[in-house]
Protein backbone atom coordinates (compact mmCIF):
# COMPACT_ATOMS: atom_id res chain seq x y z
CA UNK A 1 0.00 0.00 0.00
CA UNK A 2 1.50 3.41 -1.09
CA UNK A 3 1.80 6.04 1.50
CA UNK A 4 1.08 10.00 2.13
CA UNK A 5 3.40 12.22 1.76
CA UNK A 6 2.97 15.85 2.43
CA UNK A 7 4.66 18.90 0.96
CA UNK A 8 4.83 22.20 3.49
CA UNK A 9 6.34 24.81 1.38
CA UNK A 10 6.31 27.32 4.49
CA UNK A 11 6.45 30.75 2.89
CA UNK A 12 8.28 29.80 -0.04
CA UNK A 13 8.57 30.17 -3.36
CA UNK A 14 8.50 33.83 -3.86
CA UNK A 15 6.01 33.89 -6.99
CA UNK A 16 3.35 32.47 -8.46
CA UNK A 17 5.04 30.61 -11.68
CA UNK A 18 7.88 29.31 -9.17
CA UNK A 19 5.09 27.53 -7.19
CA UNK A 20 2.89 26.76 -10.45
CA UNK A 21 5.86 24.85 -12.02
CA UNK A 22 6.70 23.48 -7.98
CA UNK A 23 2.83 22.20 -8.15
CA UNK A 24 2.82 20.64 -11.09
CA UNK A 25 5.72 18.45 -10.23
CA UNK A 26 4.55 17.04 -7.57
CA UNK A 27 1.70 14.12 -8.60
CA UNK A 28 0.65 12.06 -5.77
CA UNK A 29 1.37 14.24 -3.42
CA UNK A 30 -1.03 16.83 -0.56
CA UNK A 31 0.81 20.03 -1.45
CA UNK A 32 0.39 22.77 1.32
CA UNK A 33 1.29 25.87 -0.10
CA UNK A 34 1.21 29.47 1.01
CA UNK A 35 -2.91 30.66 1.16
CA UNK A 36 -1.84 33.13 -1.72
CA UNK A 37 -1.27 30.36 -4.08
CA UNK A 38 -4.18 28.13 -3.12
CA UNK A 39 -6.61 29.72 -5.75
CA UNK A 40 -4.28 30.03 -8.61
CA UNK A 41 -3.19 26.42 -8.59
CA UNK A 42 -6.80 24.73 -7.56
CA UNK A 43 -6.96 25.22 -11.38
CA UNK A 44 -3.95 23.02 -12.68
CA UNK A 45 -5.04 19.31 -12.74
CA UNK A 46 -1.25 17.90 -11.57
CA UNK A 47 -2.58 14.97 -9.74
CA UNK A 48 -1.72 16.64 -6.31
CA UNK A 49 -4.13 17.30 -3.62
CA UNK A 50 -3.83 20.83 -1.81
CA UNK A 51 -3.63 21.96 2.07
CA UNK A 52 -3.17 24.26 3.74
CA UNK A 53 -0.93 25.22 6.08
CA UNK A 54 -2.85 27.25 9.21
CA UNK A 55 -6.61 28.33 9.70
CA UNK A 56 -8.45 30.91 12.34
CA UNK A 57 -9.49 29.45 15.30
CA UNK A 58 -13.11 30.79 14.60
CA UNK A 59 -15.12 32.03 11.54
CA UNK A 60 -15.83 35.26 13.44
CA UNK A 61 -14.90 37.54 10.94
CA UNK A 62 -13.05 40.58 13.09
CA UNK A 63 -9.57 38.72 12.80
CA UNK A 64 -7.34 40.42 11.00
CA UNK A 65 -4.93 38.58 8.34
CA UNK A 66 -6.50 35.27 9.52
CA UNK A 67 -8.47 32.79 7.13
CA UNK A 68 -11.28 30.87 8.18
CA UNK A 69 -11.78 27.56 7.01
CA UNK A 70 -15.06 28.08 4.92
CA UNK A 71 -12.20 30.38 2.71
CA UNK A 72 -9.98 27.67 2.66
CA UNK A 73 -12.95 25.09 1.16
CA UNK A 74 -13.50 27.24 -1.34
CA UNK A 75 -10.05 28.06 -2.55
CA UNK A 76 -9.11 24.50 -2.63
CA UNK A 77 -7.66 23.20 0.16
CA UNK A 78 -8.48 19.76 1.14
CA UNK A 79 -6.04 19.48 4.34
CA UNK A 80 -4.92 21.56 6.81
CA UNK A 81 -1.98 21.69 9.04
CA UNK A 82 -2.89 22.37 12.60
CA UNK A 83 -0.25 23.07 15.72
CA UNK A 84 2.84 22.68 13.07
CA UNK A 85 6.37 23.06 14.88
CA UNK A 86 6.71 26.80 13.46
CA UNK A 87 3.60 28.05 14.52
CA UNK A 88 3.88 26.42 18.19
CA UNK A 89 7.58 27.63 18.68
CA UNK A 90 8.46 30.26 16.99
CA UNK A 91 4.78 32.31 17.26
CA UNK A 92 4.01 30.69 20.09
CA UNK A 93 0.70 29.34 19.67
CA UNK A 94 -0.49 26.94 22.60
CA UNK A 95 -1.93 23.90 22.74
CA UNK A 96 -4.95 25.46 23.51
CA UNK A 97 -5.05 27.36 20.33
CA UNK A 98 -4.34 24.37 18.31
CA UNK A 99 -6.95 22.86 19.82
CA UNK A 100 -9.24 25.29 18.89
CA UNK A 101 -8.11 25.57 15.31
CA UNK A 102 -8.37 21.59 15.26
CA UNK A 103 -11.86 21.95 16.01
CA UNK A 104 -12.11 24.71 12.95
CA UNK A 105 -10.76 21.65 10.71
CA UNK A 106 -12.98 19.30 11.30
CA UNK A 107 -16.31 21.03 11.56
CA UNK A 108 -15.56 22.54 7.98
CA UNK A 109 -15.10 18.89 7.16
CA UNK A 110 -11.10 19.23 6.08
CA UNK A 111 -8.73 16.70 7.02
CA UNK A 112 -6.27 17.58 9.98
CA UNK A 113 -3.01 16.77 9.85
CA UNK A 114 -1.92 17.41 13.71
CA UNK A 115 1.84 17.98 14.87
CA UNK A 116 2.85 17.17 17.78
CA UNK A 117 6.07 16.83 19.05
CA UNK A 118 8.86 17.67 21.90
CA UNK A 119 11.73 21.03 21.10
CA UNK A 120 13.97 19.00 23.01
CA UNK A 121 15.04 15.11 23.57
CA UNK A 122 15.33 15.46 27.20
CA UNK A 123 14.94 13.24 30.63
CA UNK A 124 10.79 14.36 30.73
CA UNK A 125 10.10 14.32 27.17
CA UNK A 126 7.68 11.59 27.79
CA UNK A 127 5.99 13.81 29.87
CA UNK A 128 6.09 16.65 27.69
CA UNK A 129 4.29 14.61 24.84
CA UNK A 130 1.58 12.96 27.08
CA UNK A 131 0.82 16.38 28.43
CA UNK A 132 0.35 18.23 24.67
CA UNK A 133 -0.99 15.58 23.15
CA UNK A 134 -3.94 15.30 26.09
CA UNK A 135 -4.42 19.14 25.82
CA UNK A 136 -4.07 19.42 21.62
CA UNK A 137 -6.79 16.78 21.71
CA UNK A 138 -9.31 18.16 24.59
CA UNK A 139 -12.82 17.53 23.89
CA UNK A 140 -12.80 15.71 20.82
CA UNK A 141 -14.48 12.39 19.88
CA UNK A 142 -13.16 9.64 19.53
CA UNK A 143 -14.79 9.70 15.78
CA UNK A 144 -13.08 12.98 15.75
CA UNK A 145 -9.78 11.79 16.52
CA UNK A 146 -9.80 8.80 14.17
CA UNK A 147 -10.18 11.56 11.42
CA UNK A 148 -6.71 13.17 11.68
CA UNK A 149 -3.12 12.77 10.63
CA UNK A 150 -1.04 12.68 13.50
CA UNK A 151 2.51 14.07 12.43
CA UNK A 152 5.46 13.27 15.01
CA UNK A 153 7.56 15.91 14.16
CA UNK A 154 10.59 15.84 16.64
CA UNK A 155 11.63 19.91 16.64
CA UNK A 156 14.84 18.75 18.18
CA UNK A 157 15.76 16.92 14.36
CA UNK A 158 14.80 19.57 11.55
CA UNK A 159 17.59 21.06 10.24
CA UNK A 160 17.11 24.50 10.61
CA UNK A 161 17.06 23.96 14.72
CA UNK A 162 20.04 25.41 15.93
CA UNK A 163 21.78 22.09 17.23
CA UNK A 164 19.91 19.88 15.57
CA UNK A 165 21.04 15.88 15.56
CA UNK A 166 19.19 13.73 12.66
CA UNK A 167 16.31 11.46 13.97
CA UNK A 168 16.05 8.00 14.05
CA UNK A 169 13.16 5.42 13.49
CA UNK A 170 13.69 3.41 16.85
CA UNK A 171 13.40 7.11 18.23
CA UNK A 172 10.87 8.37 16.45
CA UNK A 173 8.43 4.68 17.14
CA UNK A 174 9.62 5.32 20.83
CA UNK A 175 7.73 8.76 20.30
CA UNK A 176 4.86 7.44 18.34
CA UNK A 177 4.24 4.89 20.69
CA UNK A 178 3.84 7.61 23.90
CA UNK A 179 1.42 9.46 21.73
CA UNK A 180 -0.88 5.88 20.89
CA UNK A 181 -0.94 5.24 24.81
CA UNK A 182 -2.37 8.98 25.59
CA UNK A 183 -4.87 8.13 22.86
CA UNK A 184 -5.49 4.38 23.58
CA UNK A 185 -6.12 5.39 27.27
CA UNK A 186 -7.93 8.68 27.31
CA UNK A 187 -10.09 7.65 24.01
CA UNK A 188 -10.03 4.35 24.12
CA UNK A 189 -8.69 4.44 20.71
CA UNK A 190 -7.62 1.09 18.96
CA UNK A 191 -4.34 1.84 17.36
CA UNK A 192 -5.22 0.62 14.36
CA UNK A 193 -7.48 3.43 13.83
CA UNK A 194 -5.04 5.69 13.92
CA UNK A 195 -2.89 7.35 11.40
CA UNK A 196 1.04 8.81 12.21
CA UNK A 197 3.21 10.51 10.03
CA UNK A 198 7.11 11.22 10.27
CA UNK A 199 8.12 15.01 10.02
CA UNK A 200 11.56 15.29 10.96
CA UNK A 201 13.84 16.51 8.19
CA UNK A 202 12.84 13.92 6.24
CA UNK A 203 14.62 13.91 2.70
CA UNK A 204 15.36 11.33 -0.31
CA UNK A 205 18.31 9.55 1.79
CA UNK A 206 16.40 8.91 4.87
CA UNK A 207 12.66 8.54 3.78
CA UNK A 208 12.52 5.36 3.36
CA UNK A 209 14.14 4.04 7.11
CA UNK A 210 10.98 5.74 8.01
CA UNK A 211 8.17 5.22 5.41
CA UNK A 212 8.87 1.28 5.87
CA UNK A 213 7.98 0.93 9.28
CA UNK A 214 4.05 -0.43 9.55
CA UNK A 215 3.55 2.34 12.34
CA UNK A 216 4.45 5.09 10.11
CA UNK A 217 1.63 6.03 7.33
CA UNK A 218 3.30 8.66 5.51
CA UNK A 219 5.25 11.93 5.93
CA UNK A 220 5.53 15.59 6.57
CA UNK A 221 8.44 17.46 4.39
CA UNK A 222 9.78 20.98 4.83
CA UNK A 223 12.72 21.32 2.45
CA UNK A 224 13.00 19.10 0.43
CA UNK A 225 9.42 19.73 -0.90
CA UNK A 226 10.97 23.02 -2.61
CA UNK A 227 13.39 20.55 -4.80
CA UNK A 228 11.64 18.89 -7.70
CA UNK A 229 13.63 16.24 -8.39
CA UNK A 230 14.30 15.31 -4.34
CA UNK A 231 10.76 15.33 -4.05
CA UNK A 232 9.90 13.13 -6.36
CA UNK A 233 12.35 10.67 -4.95
CA UNK A 234 10.44 10.89 -2.06
CA UNK A 235 6.81 10.27 -3.47
CA UNK A 236 8.29 7.41 -5.71
CA UNK A 237 9.56 5.62 -2.33
CA UNK A 238 6.32 6.16 -0.64
CA UNK A 239 4.84 4.01 -3.91
CA UNK A 240 6.89 1.46 -3.32
CA UNK A 241 7.90 0.39 0.05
Amino acid sequence: MSKIVIANWKMNPQTLVEAENLFRASSGAVVCPPFVYLEELAKIDSGAVLGAQDIAVSDEPGQTGEVSGEMLKQLGAKYVIAGHSDRRWKLGESDETVNKKLKEVLEHELMPIVCVGEKSRDSDFKMFLQNQVSLTFSGLTKEQIEKCLIAYEPVWAISTTPGSRSDTPESAIESIKIIKEVLVENWKLEIGNLSFLYGGSVISTNARDFLSLKEISGVLVGGASLDKEEFKKIIDISLNV
